[in-house]
């Protein structure tokens, strides 16, 4: 009996009292969350009735699932093959020509793909020319989800006095009321970018005293100099009135726009000559509402939470009330943002992030709905079904705000494996297209390049989908997990710190954007970077992070709205489209570098002391996410690191930290008794970061629960797992923690 097998033997049994199939149409057996959640409130306003979306979703159920599996069992068979090979030419010197003819020869590198551009019609300026910030988030966390779509504008003025971009040297301490040393400092940084980003004729805005209107242009006034205009009046686009003394002007640059806030009765503005309270800046431009890796959904009761929170983004009607200070606060969707432009025309400009959903991959079933014959639905099918269904709330205007305005849905998928999977996928999506009667190619669809196999064919994925993509993106994490997992045999791996500066990733970060551009993406569609993890190191952030927009990528993920307004800074000082017309011009990154197997050539030079800390990292990493999702059904939080360093942690990096450790047990670099000792000294760590949270359950000294035995499963095991995935052991666990 293999792993799949088994889970779906486990789930059936697990599957909810609330199941009932006398309750449920057809032939499947649905969960009454997921039933009721779908008649009474999905197609409320929807022109479908309930016994054609079942009807219709059975038989995308019965024609997918078989391919679906077969797609899953042919990862296995090409793992087993690599592994023989690099088994039968052990001991050997490794001969790289023959391991890539290999590769070709299995169909691991498929036949390569003649020049093509894509061809995606319908598609936001969010996505198509906006080059910006993005946001992941848990959908199924209503509060992080809205404030995540209400990110397209942030106060520069809060991002800066808040974080670690302004020191607390000489006064300038953040504890305690406002201070106005700090306040000073906050205020000398904007108006050096106010300098930088819209510059004056002659003089700072440092000096200015006001500004007036002349001839439809903005005038700043200036002690010494006077009226005084800016080096590029274009950048000038209009202002809104907020009172009798109130009022923003309005900025654009390199396709970003910001305000410059005006009230002189406001406490900080009545600090300022200009009377200038703020800068508002539009920095979230896109937001991926997440099913997937920073969610802990493993049944229909979860699954309706997460459908649930993204129907009321769809509808425009999602709120969440929460304690803050001893108050209740109610959190609900932003609404646009209306302005006068110089001309005297109405100007409306989006208050929320252009907002695309990330569904889970292939591998996953879910009990929430099993088919006629009891066997649970593939998981990533339901999302689509689900979640293109919901979105047609937003097709038809039944919301007072408009997410797409190009009449398309966006739907991001991960962890594919190459171009048949793509071509699944996008069979899928215009499966339900029909089945829910929306035109063709409506549904977009974002490649996650995380995946060996859809790294080095990268370009034939582009292809199968090269009229619905509007994404691409690299993540070191994932796509680490499956480097080590995919070449386990070819011995043990160099410590993840090493792994960072080895060519294979160099090459993998520019392939990606190479293939990107080659194919047409530039102007058309996004290309997009990873995750900077340390919500609370926002000056590293600040002082690192322009190397994605320099690398070519008009998006990069952030930890946080703050986040998103401070690296917004960087798409005003560079203009991604220029470099990427550069980029365009040097030698394409090398297939042989991404091939290159990150081994440690002299294994027997690792001393104790370092196995020793690199397993301890490990572990504390693994135990630090496991525990909370286990636990609590948390997919994403800030996790203290061994060093307490709180890092954004999902299911990616679960995943390289466990088959690190799986791949030095399988190469002897360490026992089964050290990785266990190991997790019981971290087990102390983890307990002591999380001794604050009155719900928290230790795991020591019984080191008996549920969520220390996935941890150390997640380790121990890690080299049976399909491709090298945590979703197997947590959903298995989580289930059992719930019953």
């Amino acid at each position: 009996m293999n792993i799949f097998t088994k889970l779906a033997s486990f789930f059936h049994s697990s599957k909810s009292k609330n199941q009932d199939s006398s309750l449920n149409p057809v032939s499947l057996n649905i969960s009454k969350h997921l039933k009721d959640f779908l008649e009474n409130e999905v197609l409320d306003g929807l022109d479908i009735s309930k016994e054609h979306f079942w009807s219709s979703f059975e038989e995308i159920v019965n024609e997918f699932s078989p391919r679906n599996k077969a797609l899953l069992q042919k990862r296995e068979d090409i793992q087993t093959q690599i592994d023989n090979w690099h088994l039968e030419y052990k001991g050997q010197d490794f001969n790289h020509a023959e391991y890539k003819s290999f590769l070709t020869d299995i169909g691991y590198i498929a036949p390569r793909s003649p020049d093509f551009l894509i061809s995606t019609d319908n598609v936001d300026p969010e996505i198509k020319t906006i080059a910006g910030p993005q946001l992941v988030v848990p959908v199924m966390n209503a509060r992080f989800a809205l404030n995540a779509a209400n990110a397209r504008w942030g106060s520069l003025y809060d991002a800066l006095y808040g974080t670690d971009v302004i020191s607390e040297d000489n006064g300038a301490e953040k504890v305690g009321g406002y201070n106005p040393v700090r306040g000073d400092k906050v205020i000398d940084f904007a108006k050096n970018f106010l300098d930088e980003t819209v510059p004056l004729e002659q003089g700072s805005f440092r000096d200015v005293l006001g500004f007036e209107f002349v001839d439809s242009k903005i005038q700043a006034l200036l002690p010494d100099l006077g009226k005084v205009g800016l080096k590029n009046p274009s950048q000038y686009i209009g202002y809104s009135a907020n009172g009798s003394n109130a009022y923003a002007l309005l900025f654009k640059n390199n396709n970003l726009y910001f305000e410059i806030q005006i009230d002189p009765n406001h406490s900080i503005g009545q600090t300022d000559q200009a009377g200038i309270k703020d800068i508002l800046m539009e920095s979230a431009i896109t937001t991926i509402q997440d099913c997937e890796d920073s969610v802990a959904a493993v049944d229909g009761e979860d699954k309706t939470t997460v459908y649930r929170n993204w129907l009321g983004l769809m509808k425009g009607n999602l709120t969440e009330t929460f304690s803050k200070n001893g108050s209740n606060m109610t959190r609900e969707l932003n609404p646009d943002r209306h302005y006068v432009s110089k001309t005297g025309e109405d100007l409306v400009l989006s208050g929320r992030s252009l907002m695309l959903v990330r569904n889970v991959g292939h591998l996953m079933t879910n009990p929430g709905i099993l088919d006629a014959n009891g066997n649970e639905v593939p998981e990533g099918i339901m999302d689509a079904m689900f979640t293109i269904c919901i979105a047609m709330h937003d097709l038809n205007k039944n919301s007072p705000y408009q997410n797409s305005k190009a009449g398309s849905i966006y739907i991001v998928k991960p962890k594919m494996h190459g171009p048949e999977e793509v071509q699944f996928t996008c069979d899928l999506f215009a499966a339900v297209e029909k089945a829910l009667g929306l035109p063709n190619l409506t549904a977009k669809i974002g490649i996650m390049d995380e995946e060996r196999r859809t790294t080095v064919n990268l370009k034939e994925c582009i292809e199968v989908a090269k009229d619905r993509v509007i994404f691409i993106n690299t993540g070191f994490l994932d796509r680490t997990g499956d480097e080590i997992h995919t070449s386990m045999e070819a011995g043990p791996m160099i410590t993840k710190a090493a792994m960072k500066q080895h060519q294979w990733i160099t090459s993998y970060e520019n392939w990606n954007v190479d293939i990107g551009l080659e194919t047409g993406f530039k102007d058309r569609a996004q290309i997009g970077k990873g995750m900077w993890p340390m919500p609370d190191e926002m000056l590293g952030m600040y002082n690192t992070k322009t190397m994605h927009p320099k690398a070519g990528a008009n998006c990069a993920w952030v930890p946080s709205p703050t986040a998103a307004t401070l690296h917004a800074i960087h798409y005003h000082q560079i203009l991604v489209g220029n470099e990427q017309s550069s980029i365009m011009k040097r030698e394409k990154a090398s297939l042989d570098a991404i091939l290159d197997i990150p081994v440690h050539k002299n294994p027997s030079e690792i001393s104790a002391e370092e196995i020793q800390a690199e397993l301890d990292n490990n572990c504390q990493g693994i135990l630090g996410y496991v525990v909370r999702w286990v636990d609590q059904g948390v997919g994403c939080s800030k996790v203290p690191d061994i060093n307490n360093v709180g890092l954004m942690e999902d299911r990616a990096t679960c995943r390289i930290s466990s088959q690190h450790i799986a791949n030095w047990l399988h190469h002897g670099l360490c026992s089964k008794e050290q990785v266990l000792d190991s997790m019981k000294k971290m087990a102390l760590v983890v307990d002591e970061q999380n001794a604050p949270d009155s719900s928290y359950m230790p795991m020591a000294p019984s080191y008996d629960g549920l969520a220390f035995e996935a941890a150390c499963n997640l380790a121990i095991k890690g080299r049976v797992q399909p491709s090298g995935y945590t979703e197997p052991i947590l959903h298995q666990t989580r289930i059992k923690f719930k019953s």
